[in-house]
């Protein structure tokens, strides 16, 4: 801890630097469970990590950012902050394996109206849970206290991941043929998309979340809806060892008609039987209350889906067996198509 560093005038407006070092000192052990492959540098200027590239003739970096978005409110309302930097880190690392990258580490920012030390360590925590998960080091990051400008128990958090792969090895599509096949992976629930609307469905300002909800099985409202984002990275990792995978998708906001194209090259389409979705409760509660279109659903949430992979016809058996391996219980969505339209029948 830094014993001198101290500006009564900066805390007067609203900046107190000795919570910020506190926070440091709490969340470096959350911050050494992640670093079986990065070199601890808390507090420096810049996270470190040794690139190793040793059997790689051509490696390329693949680099993802992004946020929570407003799950953060229900964050803030349940005064629950230990899984929020789980879906962080699930939103980045779940994209740049898309592509076949290994998420090699990951760096945080969290802006906030009032820095509580155990507060922040505790986001931390779920960011340092998240990158355990993704195999990454957790190399640095950024806590900013923003007073004046967002309420005092409010914040904001996003994230930053590089990953590599080797370029004869990248998931690009091209490989992708009508007859093919398209495997599900799927979701733990909302995961971090959608809750502009789901907090307008629910009226989360001003209902009980932690009621039991029959539809749920009896759990809250709050708990399902903060249930982290899963993270994917390893099963998948595993599958391309051993499968060749023409196309993966990460199901975020846009839900399938924005996200599933984004794997399918020019021309090709696919058409998906609903009847094989594993839908959680939580998304007809969603439709319910909301008296939301079936397709508006689609094209918002991830409906159970995940994470969808394409495979060709006789890989499918073999990697569904890789993935239940993995602790994926992946299973068949549907078949790749001539055309351009994702198609649910």
């Amino acid at each position: 801890m830094i014993k001198n560093s101290y500006s009564e005038s900066y805390k007067e407006a609203g900046v107190d630097i000795t919570a910020g070092y506190r926070s440091v000192e709490l969340m470096k052990g959350h911050i050494r469970r992640t670093l079986s492959a990065g070199l601890e540098n808390v507090g420096g200027f810049g996270g470190l990590f040794p690139l190793d590239t040793e059997g790689m003739k051509d490696p390329v970096l693949v680099s993802g950012t992004d946020g929570v978005g407003t799950k953060l409110r229900l964050a803030v309302l349940m005064d629950k902050h230990d899984t929020i930097g789980v879906d962080c880190v699930a939103m980045c690392v779940n994209d740049v394996i898309c592509c076949g990258a290994k998420p090699l580490f990951f760096l945080d920012y969290i802006a906030c109206g009032k820095n509580v030390p155990e507060k922040i360590a505790s986001i931390v925590g779920g960011v340092a849970e998240g990158c355990v998960q993704a195999g990454c080091a957790l190399i640095g990051g950024e806590t900013a206290e923003h007073p004046g400008t967002m309420p005092e128990e409010d914040y904001d958090l996003a994230g930053f991941t590089v990953g590599v792969v080797e370029k004869r090895n990248m998931v690009d599509g091209s490989a992708m043929k009508a007859g093919d096949i398209m495997l599900a992976l799927p979701s733990s629930g909302v995961h971090s998309n959608g809750f502009s609307l789901v907090r307008k469905v629910f009226d989360v300002e001003h209902c009980d979340l932690s009621a039991p909800v029959l539809e749920l099985g009896g759990g809250s409202l709050g708990e399902v809806l903060l249930t982290p984002t899963k993270i994917y990275v390893k099963p998948v990792l595993a599958l391309l060892k051993e499968v060749k995978v023409m196309g993966i998708s990460h199901i975020t906001g846009g839900g399938f008609y924005e996200n599933m194209p984004r794997s399918l090259p020019e021309g090709l389409g696919v058409r998906i039987e609903k009847k094989n979705i594993r839908t959680p409760a939580i998304f007809s509660l969603i439709r319910e209350r909301g008296k939301i279109s079936e397709h508006d659903m689609f094209n918002t949430f991830n409906m159970g889906v995940g994470m969808s992979l394409v495979v060709a016809s006789e890989d499918v058996e073999r990697s569904l067996a890789i993935l239940k391996e993995n602790g994926e219980d992946a299973y068949v969505l549907g078949e790749i198509v001539e055309g351009g339209s994702v198609e649910t029948v």
